[in-house]
């Protein structure tokens, strides 16, 4: 392929996705610009840029959450490209329509796709048109604001069957998400999971899913061009996870029910299923279709995340592709390459490093970063076979303003058990201080029986964290 059209590309983002991203752009000889708060002046993505721009105080709202100044900076730069990284802006709609409007392009699915997938009761709609089926569940918006409405969620919840979930409408990352046992504490639920949707995501509209027993999460990565081709790069299997969130994630999944002649044409299946929901939707670029697995392996779609994943680099490490290559490429209008041919080779494993503290239910705890030390010493590993990614260096400080995640362990093994090995002696030799982490916390949940035997579902996680 050639050569990139764009000639700088501002990364709306921080951390270690904008020193990621800001990586292979490097790499492919274009320019990149920074934006921070005043909270991120000494952030290592502030020094790796060639530009950098201040976009407003501390608060995400007012920084990286604000279109305009995010606009402002493009025209003040002349940045012909924007990638939105994760989180953030990433899937906001209005936010790619506004970088067009400025003259640039959002390395990003279109506006149209990413409504239909920002809102979870379109992307039902599309994953049953695409002949899907998605968790059982409404397939509309309950209302919450009358008697009547609040009768008719809980004639609905009786047929679904308890226990279930109330999810926000505009929900990810676990918020705006709550368990419920039993009718008593639906409308509470409701309510709670409508006033974070609003608050979070300005949307207040809920509705509710089966909650499925002892699920398993498995997402597949896929890829779309402009011209129509579309690939599927492997499952993820994201299992390990507290508060809905993820913790280790892991290519190709170890379930049992992907395993012998049934389990590959299932895992086919899975594939193809992927693939109709995004050709559906007029999919362009990187996305993940995200299914949750019951305990004998049937799956339901669950939702689409239009963007990169944190855990990409696993997928990268079989394939031995750059997504965020892919991704600039088409972008400026080029096609995929046949990706038909790539078959993944291997096992990696990807650890997320937290300023928490999983005896306290993994409570955020920042702090200061005076002791910084990665596996192979000060610098941070970029091989095949283990990865390093961090959006954090000596002297800085964890604040509670962002995500707490410090770092990304990621490591690639010929087999399952030879990727542990290597992640945990990587996660061993990693020193971070005096901030509180869950280093120790990763390296039991990976000598664990049940992670070893790749036996866990997404409760397994805050289970082990209680013994």
């Amino acid at each position: 392929m050639s050569a990139p059209l764009f000639d700088k590309v501002l990364v709306a983002n921080r951390g270690e996705i904008a020193r990621r991203v800001m990586r292979t752009c490097r790499r492919l000889g274009i320019r990149t610009v920074a934006v921070y708060s005043e909270a991120d002046r000494e952030s290592p993505h502030v020094s790796d840029a060639d530009e950098a721009v201040l976009v407003g105080p501390p608060p995400a709202k007012d920084s990286y959450l604000s279109v305009e100044a995010i606009v402002l900076a493009i025209a003040k730069t002349g940045a012909r490209a924007v990638h939105p990284g994760y989180g953030f802006l990433s899937e906001k709609p209005a936010f790619a329509r506004a970088v067009a409007a400025a003259g640039a392009v959002f390395v990003g699915p279109p506006p149209e796709v990413l409504e239909a997938f920002g809102d979870k009761m379109k992307a039902r709609h599309v994953a049953r048109a695409a002949g899907t089926a998605p968790v059982p569940g409404t397939d509309d918006p309950l209302a919450i604001d009358t008697a009547n409405g609040i009768e008719a969620a809980k004639a609905a919840a009786r047929e679904i069957g308890y226990p279930i979930l109330v999810k926000a409408v505009g929900g990810g990352g676990g918020i705006g998400m709550q368990v419920v046992p039993a009718e008593d504490a639906l409308e509470r639920a409701m309510r709670t999971c409508s006033d974070r949707g609003k608050a979070a995501f300005a949307d207040e509209r809920v509705y509710l899913e089966r909650y499925v027993d002892q699920p398993r999460h498995i997402e597949v990565q896929v890829f779309c061009d402009a011209g129509g081709a579309a690939y599927a790069l492997g499952e993820r299997e994201c299992s390990v996870q507290r508060r809905h969130q993820k913790i280790v994630e892991e290519t190709p999944s170890p379930a049992g029910f992907f395993s012998g002649e049934e389990g590959e044409a299932r895992r086919r299946a899975l594939f193809e299923s992927a693939l109709r929901i995004v050709r559906r939707a007029g999919y362009v670029g990187a996305g993940t279709c995200e299914f949750i697995a019951d305990a004998a392996g049937n799956l339901f779609f669950l939702e689409v995340n239009a963007r990169l994943q944190v855990e990409h680099p696993v997928t990268e490490m079989v394939t031995g592709l750059d997504l965020v290559e892919l991704q600039l490429r088409v972008a400026a209008g080029e096609r995929l390459p046949d990706l038909s041919s790539i078959r993944p080779e291997g096992h990696a494993i990807e650890a997320r490093v937290y300023a928490e503290d999983p005896s306290k239910g993994f409570l955020p705890r920042p702090g200061a970063i005076d002791t910084l030390v990665w596996a192979g010493g000060a610098g941070e590993a970029q091989t095949r076979d283990l990865r390093v990614e961090s959006g954090v260096r000596v002297g800085n400080k964890m604040t509670p303003f962002y995500d707490p995640m410090v770092a990304k362990v990621a490591a690639w093994g010929p087999t399952r058990e030879a990727a542990i090995v290597r992640l945990d002696a990587a996660l061993a030799a990693t020193t971070i201080a005096p901030c509180t982490t869950n280093l120790a916390f990763l390296r039991r949940l990976l000598a664990s029986t049940e992670f070893r035997a790749g036996s866990y579902d997404t409760r397994f996680a805050e289970a082990l964290a209680k013994r």
